[in-house]
């Protein structure tokens, strides 16, 4: 267990709290509790990634839990988020038809025997205006002026950080490609 690994198993212990907070009291108090716990797990994800790189603690464990625990907020707050109607249900079938994409490239790749993608910095982009527009869309949500400009940077945020969602997407499965057609030009006694 390196300390990035531990970062990361942290923020996914945090997954199940943010989703009481913000589907359970529904209180401006537990919202700014929410949000909080959401800016944490963002900065978290930041911090484990220079972590592992300053004290040369990347690990294979470290390349599952870092995007597994950016995918499990994010598929937990456009959930809450669209369960209390801040966002629309079509912006979660947007990013749930990505990561249903992927999941066919992973799969094709684990059947040649592949492990998964490096994360790119797209991705790493995206998932960074997607974690910040969520807590942003939340906060506008209330009443007030902050939330008006909360809103509207959070609305920025998210078809920013949805098309860079979807652009990193167009990277992993080019990768994937050329990963399975140098497979099959293996299998077939060609050059890779």
């Amino acid at each position: 267990m390196t300390i990035p690994n531990a970062i990361s198993v942290a923020r996914l212990a945090g997954v199940p709290v943010f989703l009481w907070l913000i589907l359970g009291p529904r209180t401006r108090s537990a919202d700014t509790w929410a949000i909080i716990l959401l800016g944490a797990a963002g900065v978290s994800d930041w911090l484990d990634g220079k972590i592992a790189r300053a004290l040369n603690q990347q690990t294979r464990l470290g390349q599952l839990l870092d995007p597994a625990a950016d995918r499990l907020y994010i598929v937990a707050t456009i959930a809450a988020l669209a369960i209390r109607a801040i966002i629309p249900w079509w912006l979660v079938g947007v990013l749930v038809a990505r990561e249903l994409v992927l999941a066919g490239a992973l799969l094709a790749l684990r059947a040649r025997g592949y492990g998964p993608l490096q994360v790119s910095f797209v991705g790493k982009a995206a998932t960074l205006n997607l974690l910040c527009a969520f807590p942003l869309l939340l906060l506008g949500s209330h009443q007030g002026t902050v939330a008006e400009v909360a809103r509207v940077i959070g609305w920025a945020m998210a078809i920013w950080g949805t098309a860079l969602y979807w652009c990193a997407a167009g990277l992993y499965l080019a990768q994937a490609r050329r990963l399975l057609a140098a497979g099959e030009a293996d299998d077939q006694g060609g050059p890779p």
